[in-house]
């Protein structure tokens, strides 16, 4: 068995393997499997509002996925995506509002601002990492804490005393007319072709430069790569800015696409931590991200309508989407086991 044969059936078998176990838990709890699946895919391809909404939702897991993957193909593992999101959330909503600037000049430079501030939160335990020797985990984990307190006590003070920004001008919204009347007046936005556009960019990235080519060296090995001339301290600490820079953008799909504004928040958004899940089921790569993102908000969005279509406690469809996630970060227990058995094949 090809390894590409395996890496399309190791998620494809994966989600079925959720939905299978998610079809049983619905049926010991005394609700019908059926009409929650149905309800589900209803929720995600109903009609074209819904369908909209989807697109909308899918758009910030690809970039906390780009942001992860992008750090594992380099030896990292960025756990601050949720923080370095958050900053870059407020940073957007922040240029969005605050300036009155063209079109052509601002909308550019909100997605430059969300960027700009996800890279920074990046560069921290990128640093102390290059430097200090300080494993990324505990620091990122850490500075997602930083990013959200932080960032609320910056609205109070934008706001003056409020608990959300203003709106941002038009002149920063990604926000499409032309998207919406296409989708039934959804909230669709055009972020979605900023995160596929940012697709081909980690992909440029990581297979046509030179940088990608060292990033991925020192994270295949540090020694090898220090031997060969590289700069160690200086690619770990640039892997970790554009993963940032990444995820700030994620950020910006919210401010200048969903919302408008930032609120203040009493937790987590979660879509950074998703993005883990995201970048794992992509297999790191820039479409396995697009098709992991995909699956994560359809899922978001479609469970929604579990409760109210088919009157599925909104707890047994949190047990069935986290689930279906359990078993797609569990693919390379089915890898393995496709490798047996493709072995097996081959020896008869």
């Amino acid at each position: 068995m090809s390894n590409r044969l395996i890496n399309v059936l190791v998620p494809v078998i994966s989600i079925i393997l959720g939905l299978l176990v998610g079809a049983v838990v619905m049926l010991v709890s005394g609700y019908d499997p059926v009409a929650g699946y149905t309800a589900l895919w209803n929720g995600i391809f109903g009609d074209s509002y819904a369908i909209g909404e989807t697109i909308r939702q899918i758009s910030p897991y690809i970039l906390a996925g780009l942001a992860v993957a992008f750090a594992f193909r380099t030896g990292l593992f960025n756990i601050g995506v949720e923080g370095q999101l958050i900053v870059g959330w407020f940073a957007a909503a922040y240029v969005g509002m605050a300036f009155e600037l063209p079109k052509i000049i601002h909308l550019p430079l909100a997605l430059l601002a969300a960027a700009a501030a996800g890279a920074l939160w990046g560069l921290i335990p990128g640093l102390l990492k290059a430097t200090l020797k300080v494993h990324e985990v505990i620091v990122t984990i850490m500075m997602n804490y930083i990013a959200l307190h932080l960032v609320n006590a910056l609205i109070k003070v934008v706001a003056k005393g409020g608990f959300k920004t203003d709106k941002i001008h038009d002149t920063a919204s990604l926000r499409s007319d032309f998207l919406s009347e296409l989708t039934d007046f959804s909230t669709l936005h055009y972020g979605i072709f900023v995160a596929l556009f940012m697709v081909f960019i980690m992909w440029f990235i990581l297979e046509r430069m030179k940088l990608g080519y060292e990033l991925k060296s020192v994270g295949f090995n540090e020694n090898a790569a220090q031997y060969a001339g590289m700069s160690v301290k200086k690619n770990i600490v640039m892997a970790m800015v554009i993963s940032g820079a990444f995820a700030g953008l994620g950020g910006a799909m919210e401010a200048l696409g969903t919302f408008g504004n930032m609120s203040t928040r009493a937790g987590f958004t979660g879509i950074g931590f998703d993005g883990i899940a995201v970048a794992l089921l992509g297999a790191n790569t820039p479409l396995g991200v697009v098709f992991g993102a995909s699956l994560f908000g359809s899922l978001k969005y479609g469970a929604n309508n579990m409760p109210n279509a088919a009157d599925i406690p909104i707890e047994i469809v949190s047990i069935v989407i986290a689930l279906i996630i359990f078993f797609v970060a569990s693919g390379y227990i089915i890898r393995v086991g496709l490798q047996r058995i493709g072995k097996k094949k081959e020896a008869k």
